[in-house]
């Protein structure tokens, strides 16, 4: 699949992986509502084949990842008794890159702020340049933050950490990304694709079905804390297909054989 270069969203297979590239250079990747929009089509588009096992999300250019949503998307001029609600298609599209069947990885060549931030905690995997910079600056601009958001970011970083990212508003950049696990790795630039889709392409060649097992169990935990009933049960299922399946077989077979698997997803 080739590049949409006229798109907002970029968007190119790579064998089982896809690549979307966050296009907006001239507002600095910000996350408008016609790039939400695409970026919630194409997961969801995504998400009903099994031709893509892996994800990874990138911002065009080397200098910006996604500086927020797009302040110009917000409406002025309201009444003073007015709502402000949360744009529905920021949520959607945070919550389409949360709950998309397979590991999602966020490759930061270059900063993420705000909302930007925000969806790079929806990703499963953080892998960044070394120069990247990173922060919540909601507290700095007199706002609060959407309760889904905030949740997205305890469930990524644990509470103690998300209070720290909002409570000061701080960038945080360098070594202190890694130390305060904001990513999983710190790559030089010069290096950052290769070996993002290495790591992407690795991912990809697991059991599709152990791997889509493997994250709605951890979604699990995440969302309750402690599994209840019904959710052993939904795990369980998981478990039995897996137990059941053709790559099961497979994967056994190539153990024995010392060979790389060729799993299907049946």
């Amino acid at each position: 699949m080739k590049k949409d270069t006229n798109s907002l969203l970029m968007v190119e297979k790579k064998g089982l992986i896809a690549c979307l590239t966050l296009h907006c250079p001239e507002k600095r990747n910000a996350l408008t509502p016609g790039l939400l929009t695409e970026l919630h089509m194409n997961l969801e588009r995504f998400s009903k084949h099994e031709d893509t096992r892996c994800v990874v999300i990138r911002g065009s250019g080397e200098k910006m990842f996604s500086s927020g949503y797009d302040i110009a998307a917000i409406p002025v001029g309201r009444e003073p008794e007015e709502r402000q609600e949360t744009p529905e298609v920021l949520l959607k599209a945070l919550e389409a890159v949360k709950n998309f069947p397979y590991p999602v990885i966020a490759m930061l060549n270059g900063h993420a702020f705000g909302a930007g931030f925000n969806l790079c905690a929806c990703c499963d995997i953080r892998i960044a340049a070394e120069d990247v910079r990173m922060g919540m600056t909601p507290a700095r601009l007199g706002v609060a933050y959407h309760p889904d958001g905030i949740r997205q970011f305890i469930e990524a970083f644990g509470l103690a950490r998300t209070k720290e990212i909002f409570y000061t508003a701080q960038t945080f950049q360098g070594q202190d990304l890694l130390q305060k696990g904001l990513v999983n790795h710190l790559i030089p630039r010069a290096d950052l694709e290769v070996f993002a889709l290495a790591y992407a392409g690795n991912i990809a060649r697991n059991a599709p079905l152990s791997l889509k097992a493997i994250k709605t169990t951890i979604s699990l935990f995440e969302k309750n804390g402690a599994l209840g009933p019904a959710d052993v049960e939904a795990a369980d299922q998981w478990i039995q297909k897996c137990f059941q399946s053709r790559d099961l077989k497979e994967g056994r077979a190539a153990f024995l054989e010392k060979r790389s698997p060729e799993f299907t997803g049946t």
